[in-house]
């Protein structure tokens, strides 16, 4: 009694997959459907299959439960199959199935079928091609939710996955380009949500780039009196907010207060109670619009000045005889010119500095009345003082000659240095000092070569000890190694002082310490090991062109606030916290995500659902205070079905990485794996236990939507961060550590299961990418190349049974032999092959917040060790299980919990 079917589930075995969505799906099975059920087949490329007769507790629940499938063992012979049943109603009865062309055999589970006669089956391995994969969720979400646009307006909607191309229309809610949820219908007691694991949490990427089919952000005026908020609670007007007694107040959506309309606010209500200027107004109709904020928001209450950006070179031995010191110069007298602007400004209003640094700092005065720029050089850096006021910070277009002509001595002037020490807490507070003196926020870049092992404030020692990894002491690697740096970051945030760091390692340089400041101001970090002119200029510059040239916004506040019964208790991301609700960003640009954690300090109700607002004041590059207010309203309910038919299982695993990539710097890395295997078997156990239909023991059964979980969960423990393979340093892993606490869920999704396409099976004559395949070696071939994307790296792997006209195509030589190894780009050769290819990898670049380095690797060469860690369904070098293995772990794990 009291037994809710299941939401739609997955086992393993003999089953199609349905879409892994929330959305109703059409029946396309023959046959009654049984009543309340919604019914979906196989593809249509499979045999229909038929089941035995569901038990009734599956038809005669209160909730309708779309379909389920089993992971089986061999059927029991006792049920014969018969005729008219729909395929998957339950998944613990087997299924008569002919050969399949996307799956194959049964699994045999562990043998435990009760009264099964005979000797149990021997043990078989789990076919690869029987368990979820990724690709086919991935193409059928696609296939179903590309081709229309998602309309916000709905509250609790599952959107399209990040991997499919989609249009969003805002019709109330932010778009899940700013706000992606781990479930949109969330349980309405703690108690739920202890029993069912699942965290509840957003991801926010509050400055998201739009596509330009989509409007952007309308800025909302509201002059001398600012935007109209809650009395109590300080929210933000949005469309969630209840106008009542004729308009003249409003009761608010996150608190229930009761606030006054303000009289230049006023407006009267239609018959349904809405104000009759509902849709001329952002901020009762969208989800996401900016207002102009007002003096009340500003430091110390005067408007801000625009923004500065300073640019500061280590002209130490190394950095000299790279050729970086020339690269760089250079590429600043063209990159100058593309500062980011307001919409419709004829040039930036950022000002721009330069500095010189080894072991002291050289400031130079670019000032327009100069015939020449002029040097001063600050050799005390334990007291670090900027030298001069006036000529240091510029407008590029009044000085350009002068800055030319600096740019042009600067490889000049240290061309021959001996000096290879260098400074670097000096060269932050160098930029801090400056811009503390304009009275302005901005951002140092700042390219950096070595250990700063100068006698200066902030002076590291090597300290990397690989005999530390898989020990209690393994956290240290992560932690920086003073607190120094944390003292200098709070100093930043609180002048609006964002530090990007370029990084050009030749050995340990201690990324752990060295971005301590970089990821509490909010700012990038970059890294390029062994530097070398020919095969890195590309991707550096393309690297150092996105980041001077992307939207930003500065000294930046942002609040979450929500709706009575959760609220905000935790948050990942590169900020600064001064107290328990306010993240603070010296900086805060487009690629950036806050991911915040919610937790129950009430009851919720089915009926008014749970809100969140996410309101962010920030500086513009031109100096303008704004508020940009995202609002997102989330289902609730009493039913554990209801929460697991909402969950999305890519925004679940950028949240489980942020948890564990942050756990390393408490606890020893195995206990941080054993607590995320520990909480994934918690969330599959608690489903089987209170949705799954009852079932055989031996039987895995998945929740619909989150039928990837274990392979991705999977890919996160085997990351270098978790499980390091051999050949990677402890910077490696400290700058992977802080890449991925700042990703958005499309870079987390293709960073742990990186895409593979087959080039050799590439359309040329059409725009389409070749359908990609499922990351693991036995479905690589070797009369094909391939290339594979994790965000960081392009792999292009070559078969060493190519056919020699491909090879001749794509590399420009005769044969296999003849390929280099030492290119960092293809060819540009005049044949369709290579354009396709091409065009392939400039496709996935775009799509990247960072240019990908091209890796070429020939089947049975050196290199493919460091391809085969990309294949993430396979067994790893350093240890980590295959999927097929890690999925019977798992499988043994939610047993064991179970009984």
């Amino acid at each position: 009694p009291g037994f809710a079917p299941p939401p739609s589930s997955t086992g393993i075995g003999p089953s199609s997959y349905p879409p892994a969505t929330g959305a109703p799906r059409p029946p396309t099975m023959p046959g009654p459907p049984l009543p309340g059920q919604t019914v979906a087949g196989p593809p249509a490329s499979q045999p229909n299959h038929v089941s035995s007769p569901p038990p009734p507790s599956a038809m005669s629940g209160p909730h309708p439960a779309p379909p389920v499938s089993g992971l089986h063992g061999p059927p029991p012979p006792t049920h014969p199959p018969q005729p008219g049943y729909q395929m998957q109603q339950n998944g613990s009865f087997g299924q008569v199935r002919g050969p399949q062309p996307n799956y194959g055999g049964a699994y045999p589970g562990t043998p435990n079928y009760g009264s099964q006669p005979g000797p149990p089956p021997p043990p078989k391995r789990l076919d690869p091609d029987s368990i979820p994969s990724p690709i086919q969720v991935i193409e059928d979400d696609r296939s179903n939710r590309g081709s229309e646009p998602f309309v916000t307006g709905v509250r609790g909607q599952v959107p399209p996955l990040v991997t499919t191309n989609f249009l969003v229309r805002d019709q109330g809610n932010a778009s899940p380009r700013y706000i992606r949820c781990t479930s949109y219908n969330i349980p309405c007691t703690s108690d739920m949500a202890k029993q069912s694991q699942v965290p509840l949490a957003a991801v926010i990427k509050p400055l998201a780039t739009l596509p330009p089919e989509e409007t952007l952000p309308y800025l909302v005026d509201h002059g001398e009196s600012g935007p109209v908020r809650c009395n109590r609670c300080k929210a933000y007007m949005c469309p969630f907010m209840q106008f009542i007694e004729g308009g003249r107040r409003f009761q608010c959506c996150f608190c229930s207060c009761v606030t006054e309309v303000p009289p230049h606010y006023f407006q009267h209500l239609d018959h349904t109670g809405k104000r009759v200027d509902f849709y001329d107004r952002p901020e009762l109709s969208l989800g996401s619009y900016e207002f102009l904020a007002t003096v009340d928001y500003c430091k110390n209450n005067k408007f801000p000045s625009p923004p500065a950006f300073i640019f500061m070179i280590d002209v130490s031995y190394n950095a000299v005889k790279s050729g970086l010191v020339r690269l760089i110069c250079e590429e600043l007298k063209s990159l100058l010119d593309y500062l980011p602007r307001e919409g419709n400004m004829e040039e930036s209003a950022i000002r721009v500095g330069f500095v010189t640094y080894n072991k002291v700092l050289h400031f130079y005065n670019v000032k327009s009345s100069l015939a020449q720029p002029q040097m001063m050089v600050v050799s005390d850096v334990a007291d670090m003082f900027v030298p001069l006021l006036d000529g240091f910070l510029v407008n590029v277009n009044e000085s350009r000659t002068v800055i030319a002509s600096l740019l042009d001595q600067i490889p000049e002037m240290f061309a021959d240095t001996r000096e290879t020490e260098t400074v670097f807490a000096p060269v932050i507070q160098a930029g801090l000092e400056a811009l503390k003196a304009a009275e302005c926020a901005g951002k140092l870049f700042i390219f950096h070569t070595s250990l700063p092992i100068a006698e200066a404030p902030g002076k590291l020692k090597n300290r990397d000890d690989k005999k530390l990894i898989n020990t209690d002491k393994e956290k240290t690697l992560f932690q920086p190694q003073t607190s120094f740096y944390n003292n200098l970051a709070k100093d930043c945030v609180a002048q609006g002082c964002c530090v990007d760091l370029f990084l050009f390692p030749n050995q340990y340089l201690d990324v752990a310490t060295l971005g301590v400041v970089t990821h509490q101001t909010g700012g990038s970090i970059y890294k390029y090991a062994y530097f070398q002119l020919e095969t890195d200029q590309d991707r550096f510059l393309n690297d150092l062109r996105r980041d001077v040239q992307k939207e930003v916004g500065f000294d930046a506040v942002m609040r979450v606030r929500t709706s009575t019964g959760i609220r905000a208790t935790d948050f990942f991301g590169a900020f600064y916290m001064s107290n328990t609700t306010d993240v603070e960003m010296a900086g805060l640009d487009c690629d950036k995500t806050i991911t915040v954690e919610f937790k129950h300090d009430d009851k919720l109700s089915e009926d008014s659902g749970a809100l969140l607002q996410c309101a962010l004041l920030y500086t513009s590059c031109a100096g303008q205070r704004r508020l940009r207010i995202h609002n997102l309203s989330l289902n609730c309910c009493t039913q554990l079905a209801d929460l697991y038919r909402n969950c999305e299982t890519d925004t679940l695993i950028n949240y489980l990485a942020k948890y564990a990539y942050r756990g390393v710097l408490s606890s020893p890395v195995k206990t941080v794996r054993d607590a995320l295997i520990n909480q994934c078997a918690q969330i599959l156990a608690c489903y089987r236990k209170n949705c799954a239909s009852p079932s055989s023991a031996g039987q895995l059964i998945l929740p619909e939507c989150m039928k990837l979980l274990p392979v991705y969960l999977n890919c996160v423990l085997k990351s270098d961060v978790l499980q390091p393979g051999l050949e990677v340093t402890t910077d490696d892993r400290a700058y992977i550590r802080q890449l991925v606490t700042s990703m958005d869920v499309a870079e987390t999704n293709v960073f742990f299961y990186p895409r593979l396409l087959p080039l050799t099976k590439a359309d040329v004559d059409s725009d389409s990418l070749p359908a990609a395949i499922r990351n693991s070696e036995e479905r690589l071939s070797k009369g094909d190349i391939y290339l594979l994307e994790n965000g960081l790296n392009i792999f292009v792997w070559v078969g060493v049974n190519v056919q020699q006209g491909l090879i001749q195509n794509l590399f420009g030589v005769s044969s296999f032999s003849q390929i280099s190894n030492a290119l960092s780009t293809l060819p540009v050769l005049e044949n369709p092959f290579s354009k396709k290819v091409r065009s392939i990898i400039d496709m996935l670049q775009v799509q990247r917040s960072r240019y990908m380095k091209l890796i070429i690797v020939k089947q049975e060469d050196k290199l493919e060790m460091l391809f085969k860690h990309f294949l993430v369904e396979d067994k790893s070098l350093s240890g980590g299980a295959s999927y097929v293995d890690f999925l019977c772990h798992m499988h043994k794990e939610i047993r064991q919990l179970l009984s």
